[in-house]
């Protein structure tokens, strides 16, 4: 109001231009100068002027309003998606297949939203349970208080044989025809590992692990020198050693579950909701593939 009675000469065309009454202006007018303590406006015949003290505080109130219209502003992009920061983190078989598509079809939709992407430890939720990541893809979770499991893909896991073994000859390969066979270890406990473990123990037996290893290609290596047969899903056989084949496995087929944990608390952002979308496409195409 103050700027508007400088930048107009008068209290009456102030009113006129914020539409209030003369009175409301000067009420609002004595409150600021009882407020600084010093009068802000000077009469001049008809109209007013700016004391030096009136005439500081203007300056400070153009600055003021245009901070006001950017904050609008930069909130209404935050509010559209427009802008905005994820944290999300991730394991390292879905980096390839699910994140990097869907961070690309966030930033084509979203240009102005910034990804933290860093590879999850052995346990993200609480992460996202305590607001420090918005998102984290997680394998085969239960539910947890304060986290919300949003499935994206069902990921089966493939026999992989040496590449002069018998069965590789076979189109598909039964669970149960791998019960006598040594088997290199491919996953640490957790979840993928409970995975295998449990489609096996369906079928009726228990893997006889000869070796473990610490990744996907690693446990490969160890399958092409002939000591085992391993399964591996999908995702994680990005690169195949041309020492193997890799059969679909049936009755039963292992599968690990991929979810995206969200806070359940979250408010709505629309970032995060593309982003979810954009994961469950990367997911439908993976799934295709």
């Amino acid at each position: 109001m103050l700027g508007a009675v400088v930048s107009t000469g008068s209290v009456t065309a102030a009113a006129a231009r914020l539409g209030y009454t003369p009175s409301a202006i000067s009420q609002q007018v004595a409150a600021l100068e009882k407020e600084a303590g010093t009068e802000l406006l000077e009469r001049v015949g008809r109209g007013v002027r700016p004391t030096a003290a009136g005439l500081l505080l203007t300056e400070y109130a153009d600055a003021i309003t245009r901070q006001v219209a950017e904050a609008r502003t930069a909130l209404e992009d935050l509010l559209a998606g427009r802008t905005g920061r994820l944290s999300v983190r991730y394991f390292a078989t879905a980096g390839a297949r699910l994140v990097a598509p869907a961070v690309a079809g966030l930033r084509a939709e979203h240009p102005g939203v910034q990804i933290e992407l860093r590879l999850a430890g052995p346990d993200p939720l609480p992460e996202v349970r305590e607001g420090r990541a918005d998102l984290a893809l997680v394998v085969g979770a239960a539910e947890h208080d304060g986290v919300r499991l949003l499935h994206l893909l069902d990921d089966p896991y493939l026999a992989v044989l040496p590449r002069a073994h018998p069965l590789a000859a076979r189109r598909s390969v039964r669970l149960t025809d791998l019960a006598d066979e040594p088997w290199v270890g491919s996953e640490w406990p957790g979840p993928c590992l409970d995975a295998q473990l449990t489609a096996c123990a369906s079928a009726g037996f228990q893997p006889r692990f000869v070796v473990d290893s610490e990744d996907y290609a690693t446990a490969q290596g160890f399958v092409a020198a002939g000591l085992g047969v391993t399964l591996i899903p999908r995702l994680g056989l990005g690169g195949r050693h041309p020492g193997v084949a890799v059969r679909p496995v049936r009755s039963p087929r292992p599968t690990r579950a991929i979810c995206a944990a969200v806070r359940d608390t979250a408010l709505p952002q629309p970032a995060l909701e593309g982003f979810v979308e954009a994961l469950r496409t990367a997911a439908r195409a993976a799934g295709e593939s």
